[in-house]
């Protein structure tokens, strides 16, 4: 079933496993902010890249962890592969 939501998105408790496919349209990709603390690792190899407002992008590596605090804008940039991302919404 297709959302309107530029991901395909499992849950397994409190963990939510995010994957970004090379299909998605950047423009889909869109500035955001959540309701929530989060904490997103990065769980395959990629070329995509983070941003949060009025930073520069940073590229986003496998393992790597990002503390992304409620009502904080931010957006991921394609890269050619795909980007499986799993998030925790947690209190900083």
């Amino acid at each position: 079933m297709k959302t309107n939501k530029p991901y395909e998105e499992t849950k397994n408790g409190d963990l939510i496993k995010r994957t970004f496919t090379t299909d998605v349209v950047s423009e889909e990709l869109s500035w955001h902010r959540d309701r929530e603390d989060r904490i997103v690792k990065v769980i395959s190899e990629t070329d995509w890249l983070f941003q949060f407002d009025e930073q520069l992008p940073i590229r986003l590596y496998k393992n790597q962890e990002l503390r992304i605090p409620k009502n904080t804008f931010h957006r991921v940039i394609k890269g050619k592969t795909d980007l499986v991302v799993e998030i925790m919404e947690t209190n900083f």
